[in-house]
């Protein structure tokens, strides 16, 4: 009489114990992303630093892809997630930095090396919190500027002056040494405002399977245009106005007497209410 319960249980038991896997389709945009950031490495590894801008800025966009493809395939898991955030780290914070003392920064000594860790470590510090503030963070907003916005400020400066013909130890209209110190001023830039409790939009609540007006296609191919007339230039004046604006929110709220941050006090911490207001 118990042959039949022994033998569901048994089965039980073994659906239980079926090993687990992982989705394909996201992670293989992730895996992707990842390797634009090793290959923007190599790229600046044997001095063809437009090619490592170009790597990850296609990392960019296919780190943009990875989590809306998981949603709209409902293929989130907690190893998706975690598999982008060592993605991201190495995409957006290991390779601009490296991208950048290759560049420019090895020239300053200990100056250069200082400010590509101070750049590599708010990276790591930046996606560290926004793991453990997910639940809590307003989701229109990001908390400091987003890392692969950090890397497009430091690449795409490089990016723009490669194409323009500028190369390494070569004048133009700054000397190779006062380049050097502006690139010194951007990486830091970049990399502390990523820790920063400046607010920058998220564009996360833009849904793209909603219907749109056609203005808005038009819009998006006249943005398409506009990036083709010289893809360096625009998109470096685009991340400059968005690393920008993160302030000029926090600005404008502080003198609306609004709360300036958009994140609320962490469950799992120590209270942090002082810091946000």
């Amino acid at each position: 009489m118990h042959d039949g319960n022994d033998a569901a249980e048994n089965t039980g038991v073994m659906v239980r114990k079926r090993r687990k896997g992982i989705y394909i389709l996201p992670n293989l945009f992730t895996l992707a992303a990842l390797f634009g950031g090793f290959y923007a490495i190599v790229m600046a590894m044997n001095g063809r630093f437009d090619y490592a801008a170009v790597g990850v800025f296609c990392a960019m966009v296919l780190d943009s892809l990875d989590g809306r493809v998981a949603r709209m395939t409902n293929t989130q898991s907690a190893f998706g997630e975690q598999m982008d955030s060592l993605s991201d780290m190495v995409s957006f914070g290991v390779a601009p930095a490296l991208i950048a003392y290759e560049w420019a920064l090895s020239g300053l000594g200990r100056w250069g090396w200082i400010a590509a860790f101070v750049y590599c470590s708010c990276a790591a510090l930046r996606l560290a919190r926004f793991n453990v503030n997910t639940g809590t963070v307003d989701k229109r907003w990001f908390q400091g500027l987003p890392s692969p916005a950090a890397a497009a400020l430091v690449t795409g400066f490089i990016w723009l002056l490669s194409d323009s013909g500028v190369q390494r130890g070569q004048d133009g209209l700054l000397t190779w040494s006062q380049l050097t110190w502006v690139m010194f001023g951007l990486t830091l830039y970049a990399g502390l405002t990523m820790v920063t409790n400046a607010p920058f939009y998220s564009f996360k609540d833009l849904h793209l399977k909603r219907s749109v007006p056609f203005t808005a296609i038009v819009l998006i191919v006249l943005g398409i245009a506009i990036i083709n007339i010289h893809a360096p230039t625009v998109l470096f004046s685009i991340f400059v106005a968005y690393g920008l604006s993160g302030y000029g929110v926090y600005a404008w709220r502080r003198a609306k007497g609004y709360r300036a941050s958009v994140i609320s006090t962490s469950k799992d911490e120590p209270e942090e209410r002082g810091l946000h207001e």
